[in-house]
């Protein structure tokens, strides 16, 4: 069985974290890509958030990148037997937005603007993975009302928005390895240490 996965980064560009969830999930049935949002490519280090943030809703924002997205995703359908997209942060919330195509599979990783597009009700298995507490919203109501849709399973881990990134400040390292292992067990890629037991 020949798998793409489609990784969506964050504001900061495909960075050395993206490049480290594409290792993460390559293997020799999987092929994986990350498509960058910016037409330049620039990469925003962590002390630049604030720019990284203008830079991407004022010159790129969550309409614009869909149909590239899109014509991509429905290209490789055309080549691949299962067709999966993983997305953090901004990249987590285009993913939702993508969930009503017919992927095998979405991961959306503290992707906190979900909470604007609650009309989108994924039609393929969609893991939303959130942390323990964001600045701007309630996670919890998110939560509840994300696991009133048949096709969402909810995860929630100790930390706060970006725990998965040994770069960034926020990161949990037992939180990251749950998730990692969790979305891992979500595709069902078997891959070295990266794979739960069931549940």
């Amino acid at each position: 069985m020949k798998r793409k996965v489609f990784i969506s980064h964050e504001i900061y560009g495909v960075n050395d974290f993206i490049k480290m969830q594409v290792e993460a999930y390559s293997n020799a049935n999987t092929t994986v890509e990350c498509i960058s949002l910016y037409s330049d490519n620039r990469i925003f280090p962590y002390e630049q958030e604030q720019e990284a943030y203008e830079y991407f809703i004022n010159d790129v924002g969550f309409d614009v990148p869909l149909d590239k997205l899109t014509g991509k995703i429905l290209e490789s359908m055309t080549h691949y037997d299962e067709v999966l997209l993983i997305g953090f942060s901004v990249g987590a919330t285009l993913a939702w937005r993508l969930s009503e195509l017919p992927l095998q599979g979405v991961v959306c990783v503290y992707g906190s603007r979900i909470r604007q597009y609650l009309d989108v009700n994924p039609s393929c298995p969609t893991l939303v993975i959130l942390p323990s507490h964001e600045k701007s919203f309630d996670v919890h109501e998110l939560k509840e009302t994300l696991d009133t849709l048949p096709a969402v399973h909810t995860r929630q881990y100790l930390g706060q928005h970006g725990f998965m990134d040994s770069n960034n400040s926020n990161y949990n390292h037992g939180s990251y390895l749950q998730s990692q292992a969790e979305i891992s067990q979500f595709f069902d890629i078997k891959q070295g240490g990266l794979c739960n037991e069931p549940k």
